[in-house]
């Protein structure tokens, strides 16, 4: 029985993470979840999986009225009951926390020895140089939880990373996948959140539109695979059906192929190295997806992914500027505040503006990360 630590447990990855657990409910088992502010859905899990004892929650008065309704389990709130959950005896993290704030327990959980699943690519994209160095220190697993680094680990299996020539991270376009840039002047929050393949959460789906979210997982898979930046490609597959693809030095091509389906990933780094039955997914029908349809990636009308290239060439704080410009721009969008396009305008001009720092620490990439945040406030809000 592998025992499982949740963070993240409400999000999109949290609770397709449950459903495969409750699939296989002899091989693994959750013992402790960590949540954000959706209180009613952490309910809803605590009754459809009643047997985990330790929780998490964001707010002292969340994790207090739960306390009172639940008085059999244990609940913590903050930072600290976050981290505390890691101290809760486990053999592997599903890290699926959003954006930087889970950079700290991926740290954690390395070097408690306990095998790291990762989902939050902000670990990576902001402190990737720390974790590779936990890694090495406290001799850690990571395994990858995200679609595309996830084919890319099953398109490495049974060969050598230096027989690799290149990474292609396929993408799906997002949203605007088939609008020129003069057509997303106006464009809606609405519109931008109906995502044509994936069901996901709303930071994601606004950065899959922007193509930044892809340019994080070029940042991810460069730390993930020791690959550099010159030999990780980006393709466009409107069905997203091809998830990645590797190319080898004798020009053979391994592509991992499934449906959009993201419990396939997640039980891939349950289980691995073996496979296990998923019942709960379709099966990948070829005759009825009948074409698959590949384009360029367009640098100029996605600069976002051009500017992520730039900033993992770069390296040092880059990440963490990116991804605290871009967490706070989504979210003035989501808000109404910004246009669409001004995402690009304001994450741009963090870059621009925010102080390089070559070798971070912890606490330079916190305060990177704080800075950043205020300066996109300040910038967008005007």
């Amino acid at each position: 029985m592998k025992k499982i630590i949740l963070l993240g447990a409400t999000g999109s990855i949290g609770t397709q993470s449950i459903d495969v657990v409750l699939g296989h409910p002899n091989m693994y088992e959750i013992v402790a979840m960590a949540a954000g502010y959706n209180i009613e859905e952490l309910k809803k899990i605590i009754r459809i999986y009643p047997t985990c004892k330790y929780y998490s929650v964001r707010k002292e008065s969340d994790a207090l009225a739960l306390q009172a309704m639940y008085p059999n389990l244990h609940f913590g709130h903050g930072d600290d009951g976050l981290l505390g959950l890691l101290d809760v005896k486990a053999d592997m993290v599903i890290n699926a926390l959003v954006g930087f704030a889970g950079l700290k327990p991926s740290l954690l959980t390395i070097e408690k020895g306990m095998v790291l699943a990762l989902a939050n690519k902000e670990s990576l994209v902001t402190g990737g140089p720390l974790v590779k160095a936990a890694l090495k220190k406290f001799k850690g697993t990571m395994l990858p939880i995200d679609s595309e680094h996830s084919a890319i680990f099953q398109c490495l299996q049974g060969n050598k990373t230096s027989e690799v020539k290149r990474l292609i991270v396929s993408a799906s376009g997002g949203s605007f996948r088939d609008k020129t840039r003069e057509q997303l002047v106006d464009v809606s929050v609405k519109d931008a959140l109906s995502h044509p393949n994936w069901s996901m959460g709303k930071r994601i789906t606004i950065d899959s539109a922007t193509m930044m979210n892809k340019g994080f997982e070029v940042i991810e898979a460069h730390y993930l695979f020791d690959i550099d930046f010159a030999n990780i490609d980006t393709i466009i597959n409107k069905e997203s059906i091809v998830h990645s693809l590797v190319e080898y030095v004798d020009r053979s091509v391994i592509a991992q192929l499934g449906t959009a389906d993201m419990r396939i990933p997640i039980q891939y780094a349950l289980s691995y190295p073996d496979r296990l039955p998923l019942m709960q997914s379709e099966p990948l029908d070829l005759i009825k997806v009948g074409m698959l349809h590949f384009d360029a990636m367009d640098f100029e009308r996605f600069p976002l992914l051009a500017l992520a290239y730039e900033a993992g060439k770069r390296g040092g704080n880059s990440g963490a500027i990116l991804n605290a410009a871009d967490e706070v721009a989504v979210e003035l969008f989501l808000n109404e505040k910004i246009t669409f396009l001004q995402i690009e305008e304001c994450i741009a001009k963090a870059y621009e503006t925010m102080e390089f720092i070559a070798n971070p620490s912890y606490e330079d990439l916190r305060v990177t990360d704080e800075k950043t945040r205020a300066f996109v406030y300040e910038y967008g809000g005007k």
